[in-house]
């Protein structure tokens, strides 16, 4: 009987600091942001870095296209490579939080992932560039139950449109029909930067800005606005 009470307790503690923080902002407007409500506005978003080889072409592309974005970027990342960050904020980017390093928020203590990931991210940035990150995006979008009562300061980012970019193949073989049928008024749109987070291929961003590129040339002729987070209503 003490086996199935002591069960059934787990059950109820990994519902509610776990599964329920995680999927319920997915099912109803609640807690995260996922997509907006602007006719023609468009958000992409860039996870796990600033890596040093892809980053660089990643921003030259954008500027080639007058794309802004957002980055949502590793702590230990940007401690790593400063001058990137100052290059996104430079080119009129959004930079916010990803964590200090790529960890779940499920398998930390609540403020583990406040003092350690999040204020010590900010800290990194503002640092760095002289203003503080207020847009937060957990690794895998993964929440616990804490995360909604952080300050009002901070902005929790998901997203509407994820085309599976960590993978090669993905990459290679369906990213881009992904992203251009997928994309419509609104879309949040997760793509990441490096390849070197837990899951990843690590050549995969290379794929990824090939179709990027294509993406973004087709999406020309659709009167279409890309905005920053903070833009976006």
């Amino acid at each position: 009987m003490l086996v199935k009470y002591l069960l059934i307790g787990m059950i109820g503690f990994i519902s509610l600091y776990m599964l329920i923080p995680s999927f319920l902002p997915r099912i109803i407007r609640f807690g995260a942001f996922r997509k907006g409500t602007t006719k023609n506005q468009v958000a992409f978003t860039f996870d796990d870095g600033p890596h040093p080889r892809y980053t660089p072409e990643l921003l030259d592309l954008l500027q080639g296209y007058q794309v802004k974005a957002t980055f949502f970027v590793l702590g230990s990342q940007a401690e790593l490579h400063p001058d990137l960050i100052r290059r996104m904020h430079r080119e009129g980017h959004q930079i916010g939080i990803h964590n200090y390093d790529h960890n779940s928020n499920w398998l930390m203590l609540p403020w583990t992932v406040r003092r350690d990931h999040m204020e010590r991210t900010a800290d990194i940035i503002e640092s760095i560039i002289g203003k503080r990150p207020d847009h937060y995006r957990p690794p895998w979008g993964l929440m616990n139950a804490f995360d909604f009562f952080h300050p009002k300061s901070y902005r929790i980012v998901l997203w509407s449109l994820k085309a599976g970019d960590w993978r090669s193949r993905s990459c290679r073989k369906k990213l881009k029909a992904t992203l251009l049928n997928g994309i419509t008024d609104g879309s949040v749109i997760l793509l990441h930067d490096s390849g070197d987070s837990p899951g990843a291929d690590r050549h995969a961003p290379y794929f990824m800005l090939r179709a990027l590129e294509e993406v973004l040339h087709q999406l020309q002729g659709r009167n279409l606005q890309f905005v920053r987070m903070d833009e976006m209503a």
